[in-house]
């Protein structure tokens, strides 16, 4: 088995599960287009994906009613949204034991930086993290490769091979090869078994203990 020096983590649906908060946020933003929606699967598929490419494509919005969705969905999420969240049990040991062996780790989220910060700060995780690398508040960089391979770039990080990203989701699966390193896909999260299957994950664990086993060998 590879051994790994750093590990990018996801954080919706990997380190944290921010369904709720997110869900009441989409539902906030459909709200003022007095749009109701109860499809929990429809509404459970923004998660992931960059919000503007969500709205376009499940609702058919055009990139400026995407735009204002945008704002309204953020009205709700920056107080309140943001901490309708919790830790998954097990991650705090996870992320301790990690750090303890040498690993660097790194958030690498389509969430904007701003908001994955606080969040991390709220939950007491940002210590075990040497940088947090999210969106743009101005919908630039949301795509999961271009934070991947920016997170790389920022930290210097050239030893593709012992490198690996942690996420639950096709766009994290898809992003690290785009950007030519490993991925562990997590079936805990938010993606389906069909969906992280179809992705060809080098790895997929099942539980937060099924992580530590994979990096620590």
């Amino acid at each position: 088995m590879k051994t790994y020096n750093t590990i990018l983590f996801d954080l919706d649906g990997t380190l944290t599960d921010s369904k709720e908060g997110i869900i009441n946020s989409i539902r906030h933003a459909l709200s003022y287009f007095d749009i109701v929606e109860d499809d929990m699967d429809k509404l459970k598929s923004f998660i992931g994906p960059p919000l503007k490419d969500s709205f376009k494509v499940l609702y058919g919005f055009d990139d400026h009613k995407a735009d204002v969705a945008i704002v309204k969905y953020r009205e709700y999420f920056k107080d309140r949204g943001i901490f309708e969240n919790e830790v998954y049990l097990c991650i705090p040991e996870m992320l301790s034991n990690l750090k303890r062996h040498g690993k660097t780790l790194i958030v690498a989220t389509s969430k904007p930086t701003v908001f994955a910060k606080r969040i991390l700060e709220h939950f007491d995780l940002m210590e075990y993290f040497s940088d947090v690398i999210g969106s743009n508040l101005d919908g630039t960089m949301v795509e999961k490769s271009e934070v991947i391979k920016y997170a790389l770039d920022k930290n210097n990080i050239t030893d593709l091979d012992s490198t690996i990203m942690v996420g639950d989701r096709k766009y994290d699966i898809e992003g690290a090869k785009d950007a030519g390193i490993d991925c562990i896909a997590v079936l805990y999260g938010f993606g389906t078994s069909t969906e992280i299957n179809e992705g060809s994950p080098l790895y997929i664990a099942k539980t937060v203990q099924d992580i530590e086993k994979i990096i620590l060998g």
